[in-house]
């Protein structure tokens, strides 16, 4: 029983007892003495109202503290302005059911009203204290009875037990009573009831104490008996009694610690009344004052003495055996209140005695400085909070070793949690500034930088400057916006070293980022947050700093870093956070515009490295936007930067045509003609490149090498991006003007041509090359789709369709190069781990451009079969790809996306017949068909018709008819893998299916093991499982339709056969193609036309008939539009596309998951794979960089 077991102090095991029993147990240092006495539960004789106590001969006395007990006390609010309430109050009526004959409340109803909320407990306890004062038996039992419900057990106190059974024995019945079907109680319920009922509690048993305080707080009988049932039950092994009573007992003494601290004061000042009045002279005295401040200075002291006594038996017997319970709940309470103590009366609990209690606690840093990993972020943040709090208040604080627990907490995915590591590192390096104090804040800054650039460097978590920026940003503002002293150290010579130099840049531009955005780093951002006016006012303020400052400085710093790649691609990015009208409001302004321009070229001709260049080009395509008054200088520039490279190019090209031994280029030429065309092609992603006419000689390049062989990967691939961007650039142009025929045709010509050549790149052996063939067949294929022409009657003969050979290598690099493990490339040991993420991410951009292909319709929807049956097997690393392309394939098409979903499997089990399969290969195709029926969620109606053509499709190619040379039946152990899908059907669909199977399958199968199989699926609600003996594993080795085979060599090429289960397969897409690609500029989409469904045949004479489309079980698809994430793009430059760039823009339809929440999370037991990273603590991964990763992908 979950319940149940043993969780008190170590080592120390109290059996249940009543307070009466606790014989004067001792603690050394404690400063509470138990001095109650083991009596029976007095029952004097009834009587309207109470009588007043002898104090000398009560029977509970207690011994004070040597200090006492005096605590002065914040006011409460008063049980007037309780009980005003708001409209939650409830009246007298509705609060109380008062049995007629007894007129006393009942358990009930103080438990209804603990559960309704704090308003209207000061009316319950009145009520109960009036019931009390008629009969203090009856009183205290209902009160009794209220707690055994507030612990949630059914049991109750009867009035004979009450008067016949001592504490002890009336808590071992109710534990007997206790209902043990349920481990929760009303103190652990999950949901808003629990914090509500909670705070009723707490709040009901204030307020008693807060009635009770003037009289019956003394009445030697009403709190006596209650701590003492609380005290034997908070020694329970049943934990909900044992956490009920533990805070029941101590709020109560937190109650009891409030009067008593009335109580001293009064005490005190009545003293100091007595002591003035006795100073005086005999004559003067008054008699009867002083006799009666001394009567009141004895009362007040006797009620302090009853105060302490019962204090000190709570504390006694709750306290000091529950602050170590193993439920933490009950810890946090003792602790708590303790602390609660200690504030209201320092005078009494501010000693070795009460501290130890604390102490004990927080005595294991070590567990402290584990828990900054704690699974909870929240629980994290606060004891980074804590250790701060130490460091700072105390004089030994944290030891290096203890503060490196914290220190790469900053790097954290959490913000909370990294904002606190933050303040805690800011603490530290201020501490380190302060042991060398200077003289100015200036001189403090540029300490502060070379402590955290040392910091940043040791750290060693290179890549991740932006998230230590945004740590340290709430703290350290002022500092990380101090552009003046960064580039003062920048420009200055022998002021730092090289590496120190670059991080400085680094998280300098990281500094500029975060202050111009306003905005917290990819991994951080928790849902879209709009900036209050405020905050938009201060992003403005700063981005105009950051453009002053940095306008007339940044081509200096270009100038100095032009040489060193690394540094100079992080200045690039300044520009971009720069407002730029600014170089249009002051004439003196321009010249640094010239000045920018003439660096930005400089670098271009300078640098052959990818990130140079790309950088150099996204500043070109932001500097050279329309919407700018300057952007004919910038396009100026860039002109004549391109009229150099061109020329140069145009030296070496005719030499680099002749190859083989005719060949007059030399390794200087193939060098200069190489580098030319990487900088042509970074350029043109930027700007037009059609004016200068390069794509003959890139097209005849290519051809030349793939003749003869002369493969170069630094002359090809820029060749072939030049030749594509260049076609990518003339169909924006075509677009936005009214082209001639012969120009059409000669484009068209143009596209074929090179679509030819970059599919002879697919099988050779050379990655580069072979990778951007891959990368930019799918993008132009997208680009010249006949969906992008559609609405635009005049351009359809651009239309390109890829051929059979061209759909068959396509899908044959995808088995060859993208489903493949990375551990199977070999690496350099040393960059490994950095290798692995970089080929990890190309193949999943390659794997989004052949889905993309599929979505749009430019390919079938049986090519996603390469796609869908290796779901399962590249789950960790191509799962959300594959799961959103199944996601909007079902939009396309639902019945026909079930249907590849079934070839998909057919061609695995058909792959395992033709190779020596065995029973893991079925249970791994099996667990593929669990996770792929996940997919269709679970609103049973709308997948109806998709699931029926899935089963249906699967029937047929279990008993389709043998081919010559084969066994009858070879594919009979297909149901095994289609009965995981039957638990999605309803059950009309099952009965039909099993009538189908009848009529699809031979008389004498029926008693097959996989037949029997199947047939239960279809009877039964829910999936079952075969047993071994019943369904085996067993699978007739006879061949089935040929699957896609990879290629043997690596210029061989593939082709695909498919076998007799497609020839009546036509899976078309409905969807408009994309008019444009990941490299050229997108438009928000219109909507989709709908296509008709075409009727198909059905093969059996019944009922049930082969669905073809949804318009029978739902009105239509559930689409919505989905605003498209703006991105840099490669072709395309970053201004205002012109009308006719919206024109062509218009006819992108974007698809989205639509598939419910509760769908969705009907799919999370299937991906809850684990991370290979072996901290405590997330990174965020700086792999991408936009917000959504498959929006990047796809859109």
């Amino acid at each position: 029983m979950d319940q149940l077991g043993t969780e008190g102090e170590p080592g120390t095991f109290l059996q249940p007892k009543c307070l009466e029993e606790l014989e004067s147990p001792t603690d050394s240092g404690s400063d509470y003495e138990a001095t109650m006495k083991g009596t029976k539960r007095r029952k004097p004789a009834v009587s309207k109202q109470p009588p007043k106590r002898t104090r000398h001969n009560a029977a509970l006395k207690g011994m004070s503290s040597p200090s006492g007990i005096s605590v002065p006390t914040p006011p409460g609010p008063s049980p007037q302005s309780i009980s005003q309430g708001t409209s939650m109050q409830l009246s007298a009526r509705s609060v109380r059911s008062m049995n007629e004959e007894s007129q006393i409340i009942s358990a009930k109803d103080i438990y209804d009203a603990v559960c309704s909320g704090k308003s209207a407990m000061v009316t319950v306890v009145d009520e109960w204290l009036d019931s009390y004062k008629r009969s203090r038996e009856a009183g205290l039992l209902v009160l009794i009875n209220f707690i055994v419900q507030s612990c949630g057990c059914k049991g109750v106190v009867t009035r004979k037990m009450f008067d016949s059974m001592q504490n002890a024995e009336i808590i071992s019945t109710l534990t007997k009573e206790f209902n043990e079907d349920s481990v929760n109680y009303p103190l652990c319920t999950p949901g808003p009831q629990l914090k509500r009922f909670k705070a009723g509690l707490c709040e009901f048993a204030r307020v008693l104490v807060r009635s009770c305080r003037n009289s019956l707080v003394y009445d030697e009988y009403l709190f006596p008996s209650l701590l003492a049932l609380l005290t034997g039950l908070s020694d329970s092994q049943v934990r909900a009694f044992r956490h009920t009573s533990t805070l029941l007992a101590i709020k109560l003494m937190t109650g009891l610690v409030e009067v008593a601290v009335v109580v001293s004061v009064q005490l005190q000042t009545t003293q100091q009344q007595y002591n003035t009045e006795n100073s005086k002279r005999a004559h003067d005295r008054a008699s009867d004052r002083l006799e009666e401040l001394q009567a009141t200075v004895r009362e007040l002291r006797e009620n302090r003495e009853e105060l302490s006594s019962m204090m000190n038996a709570t504390f006694r017997g709750v306290f000091v055996h529950r602050y170590r319970d193993q439920l933490p709940e009950i810890r946090a309470v003792c602790i708590e209140e303790l602390g609660l103590w200690l504030k209201m009366d320092p005078e009494d609990f501010l000693n070795d005695g009460c501290l130890k209690y604390l102490g004990w606690t927080m005595h294991d840093k070590e567990r402290i400085l584990s828990m900054v990993l704690d699974k909870d972020p929240d629980v994290a943040v606060e004891v980074v909070n804590l250790l701060l709090l130490i460091q700072q208040r105390t004089e030994e604080g944290l030891d290096e070793e203890e503060c490196g627990h914290i220190y790469p907490l900053v790097y954290a995915s959490h913000r909370g949690l990294a904002s606190a590591a933050g303040g805690f590192l800011y603490n530290k390096l201020k501490g380190v500034m302060t042991s060398h104090s200077q003289e100015n804040d200036k001189a403090n800054n540029a300490a502060f930088f070379q402590i955290l650039i040392s910091f940043y460097i040791q750290s060693e978590f290179h890549e991740h400057g932006a998230y230590l920026v945004d740590s340290l940003w709430h703290v350290a503002g002022s500092e990380l916006r101090d552009w003046e002293t960064m580039t003062t150290f920048l420009l200055q010579d022998d002021e730092l070293m090289y590496e120190e130099e670059g991080v400085l840049i680094e998280l300098m531009m990281c500094a500029i980022r975060q202050a111009a955005q306003a905005t917290p780093p990819v991994g951080r951002t928790q849902g879209k947050k709009n900036l209050s006016m405020k905050d938009k006012k201060i992003q403005e303020q700063d981005k105009r700093r950051i453009t002053t400052h940095f306008i007339p400085l940044l081509p200096q710093l270009l100038a100095k870093y032009s040489a060193d790649a690394r540094n100079v691609k992080l200045l690039l990015k300044a520009p971009l956070y720069f407002d730029l009208e600014m170089y249009s409001s002051a004439q003196w302004l321009e010249k640094h515009l010239d000045l920018l321009l003439s660096q930005v070229c400089g670098i271009v001709e300078k640098h052959t490295e990818v990130a140079v260049l790309e950088a150099c080009a996204h500043l070109a395509s932001t500097l050279s936007s329309d919407c700018y008054t300057f952007s004919s200088r910038a396009q100026l520039a860039f002109s004549q930067l391109f009229d150099v490279l061109t020329e140069c190019f145009s030296t070496y090209v005719n030499d680099l045509l002749q190859v083989g031994e005719c060949g007059t280029a030399d390794d200087d030429d193939t060098y200069s003609g190489a580098t030319a065309l990487k900088r042509i092609a970074a350029l043109s992603s930027a700007k037009d490149p059609t004016a200068w006419k390069l794509f003959d000689s890139c097209l005849e390049l290519l051809k030349s090498r793939m003749e003869s062989r002369e493969l170069d990967k630094e002359l090809m691939a820029p060749a072939m991006k030049c030749a594509a961007f260049h076609l990518m650039w003339a169909k924006v142009n075509v677009v936005n003007s009214k082209p001639t025929e012969a120009e059409l045709k000669r484009l068209k010509k143009e596209v074929r041509s090179f679509c030819r050549v970059c599919q002879d790149c697919l099988s050779l052996n050379q990655t580069d090359i072979r990778d951007q063939a891959f990368e930019l067949l799918c993008d132009l294929l997208l680009l010249y789709s006949v969906g992008s022409v559609r609405s635009e009657p005049a351009l359809r003969a651009l239309a390109h369709l890829p051929s059979d050979s061209l759909r068959s290598e396509l899908a044959a690099f995808l088995l060859d190069y993208v489903f493949t493990d990375t551990e199977d490339v070999e690496l350099d040991a040393e960059s490994e781990e950095e290798m692995k993420i970089s080929l990890l991410q190309k193949k999943r951009n390659q794997l989004a451009g052949y889905c993309k292909l599929v979505i749009y319709g430019v390919l079938d929807l049986t090519a996603a079969t390469d796609v869908f049956k290796h779901y399962s097997k590249y789950f960790k690393d191509f799962g959300d790809i594959i799961k959103e392309t199944l996601s909007k394939s079902k939009l396309i098409n639902p019945v026909q996306s079930a249907k590849t979903v079934c070839l998909s499997l057919q061609q695995l089990f058909s792959e395992m017949l033709t190779e020596h399969h065995s029973r893991q290969d079925l249970t791994e195709i099996r667990d593929l068909a669990k996770r792929l029926a996940m997919s269709f969620g679970i609103d049973l109606h709308r997948v109806r018709k998709p699931l029926v053509a899935l089963h249906m499709d699967g029937i047929r190619f279990a008993f389709r008819d043998p081919q010559e040379g084969e066994e009858p039946n070879p594919n009979v152990a297909f149901l095994k893998i289609l009965s995981e899908f039957s638990f999605k059907l309803l059950q009309p669909d099952r009965a039909q299916l099993a009538e189908f199977l009848k009529s699809a399958c031979p008389s004498a199968a029926l008693s097959w093991p996989p037949v029997k199989l199947y047939q239960r699926s279809l009877e039964a609600r829910s999936t079952s499982k075969a047993t071994e003996q019943e369904g085996g594993d067993e699978v007739p080795s006879h061949d089935t339709p040929v699957v896609k085979r990879r290629r043997t060599t690596a210029q061989g090429s593939a082709s695909t056969t498919r076998g007799p289960w497609l020839d009546n397969s036509s899976i078309q897409s409905s969807l408009h193609t994309p008019a444009l690609t990941s490299t050229v500029q997108k438009q928000p989409a219109k909507r989709m036309a709908s296509r008709k469904p075409r009727p198909v045949e059905s093969d059996i004479s019944s009922s049930l008939t082969e669905p073809e489309s949804e318009d029978e079980f739902s009105p239509g698809l559930q689409m919505r539009k989905v605003k498209p994430n703006k991105r840099r793009l490669a072709s395309s430059s970053k201004n205002t596309p012109s009308p006719g760039q919206q024109d062509l823009n218009s006819h992108l339809n974007l698809l989205s998951l639509i598939e419910d929440d509760i769908a969705e999370r009907d799919e999370d037991e299937i991906e809850d794979y684990q991370s290979d990273s072996d901290t405590g603590y997330t990174l965020p991964s700086t792999r991408h960089t936009s917000v959504s990763v498959l929006d990047e992908l796809f859109d």
